[in-house]
């Protein structure tokens, strides 16, 4: 009798643990009171609840169901947060993968957290390259990262550089000016300086003048006088490259003062549906690289695009490939047959996956291959107060650029 009582006790107590076995745990990690942070949550949310609801990730014969742990980084405002929520989500919530990052200053000081434990951290945010460079440097060490989104910087900058190119050959078709001026406003933070430094070197090469390089804070609320200083260079093009709050600052002002220069290049803000009420409507013609619109990206994305609207109401912005990273992260546990990081390694290397923004493919720094028909990113350009994709043009669903005036 006594022995049957201390089974069942047994079975009782070892009821939790059997059943965390059939669970996957993964922590999102993002600045859940911005844009970025709300984008990270809710790409996890549709690619948990879409994989739950198909029965979960197949692995050894048994379904296992994905639980979402949602964290706070708060790493716009501080890198020590991010470290401390990382470190938390590993240690105390025992996370078992972990995707996300946003600021890049925060995201490799969460990278380390994550190396030291040994876990898989799939980034969705973060785009300066030594996040990358650190997996060729020391493998053994930093092997457990991915970069899902963005592109790294020197790929970003593939990418506004062809872009620009088509913008420039546009203003001298149009307004007869051979050699356009550029003007570069630059948030002041790691991710920016390899863009800027590309910039400086690049566009003389592509027929380009830089008339002056601007770097205001990530989070200024007033850019009157770089914008001044600006108008003084007569630039006929200010190529932003801008992920914080400011983005919202430049866009507004530049109406304000119905600058006859065209805005283009990185504004995250820029991303989003509100972008356009948040500027009180000023920002007519700015364009920024974005990833979703409903357009054929890959097979999955108007799909994506069109369910994530229906949800939330509002578009994705490229934060939400969370859903892509979950999505890849199911197919390399099916396919491994393992939960086991350093498994996951090595079949996640020598994926083609066709995620909702890109077709992913890694290269030796597990950053995404640049490519048109794999990962490039596309444009878009706020026209009258709606988001309109223009690039790639080759792209089905893409629209005609404009230029104020025309």
């Amino acid at each position: 009798m006594l022995r049957t009582v201390a089974l069942a006790v047994a079975a009782i107590l070892a009821a939790p643990a059997a059943l965390a076995q059939e669970t996957i745990k993964i922590a999102v990690l993002g600045p859940m009171a911005f844009v970025q942070g709300e984008n990270h949550w809710a790409g996890a949310e549709m690619a948990r609840d879409e994989i739950n609801k198909a029965g979960g990730i197949s692995m050894g014969g048994k379904k296992l169901k994905i639980e979402l742990l949602r964290v706070d980084t708060n790493e716009i405002q501080s890198v020590p947060d991010a470290t401390n929520a990382m470190e938390r989500a590993i240690t105390r919530d025992k996370a078992d993968y972990v995707i996300g990052g946003f600021r890049s200053e925060a995201t490799l000081a969460m990278q380390e957290v994550a190396m030291d434990n040994k876990k898989l951290f799939l980034g969705c945010g973060a785009a300066d390259a030594k996040l990358g460079a650190n997996v060729e440097k020391d493998y053994a060490r930093y092997k457990y990262w991915f970069r899902i989104t963005p592109l790294n910087s020197p790929g970003l900058g593939r990418t506004i550089f062809a872009v620009l190119g088509d913008i420039a050959a546009q203003i001298r078709r149009d307004l007869k000016k051979e050699m356009p001026k550029v003007a570069i406003l630059a948030e002041k933070v790691m991710w920016t300086e390899a863009l800027v430094a590309a910039a400086q070197a690049n566009l003389p090469k592509m027929k380009m003048e830089v008339v002056g390089v601007w770097q205001p804070s990530p989070v200024s609320t007033d850019v009157t006088a770089e914008l001044a200083a600006i108008d003084r260079t007569g630039a006929d093009m200010v190529f932003t490259i801008l992920s914080g709050p400011v983005g919202i600052v430049v866009g507004r002002q530049m109406g304000e003062r119905k600058m006859k220069a065209i805005a283009f290049g990185i504004n995250v803000e820029a991303q989003k549906d509100g972008f356009w009420q948040a500027t009180a409507g000023k920002a007519n013609f700015l364009a920024t690289l974005d990833t979703y619109a409903e357009v054929e990206m890959t097979p999955t994305t108007v799909a994506f695009v069109k369910a994530f609207k229906e949800r939330f109401k509002r578009s994705p912005t490229y934060n939400a490939g969370t859903y892509d990273a979950i999505g890849l992260l199911k197919e390399a546990i099916e396919k491994a047959g393992s939960r086991d990081a350093d498994k996951l390694v090595p079949v996640i290397e020598k994926m083609t996956y066709v995620g909702t923004g890109a077709i992913l493919e890694f290269d030796k720094a597990h950053d995404p291959v640049w490519g048109i028909g794999k990962d490039t990113g596309i444009a878009v350009q706020w026209q009258d107060g709606q988001k309109v994709p223009f690039w790639p043009g080759q792209v089905k669903g893409m629209k005609p650029f404009k230029l104020p005036g025309m």
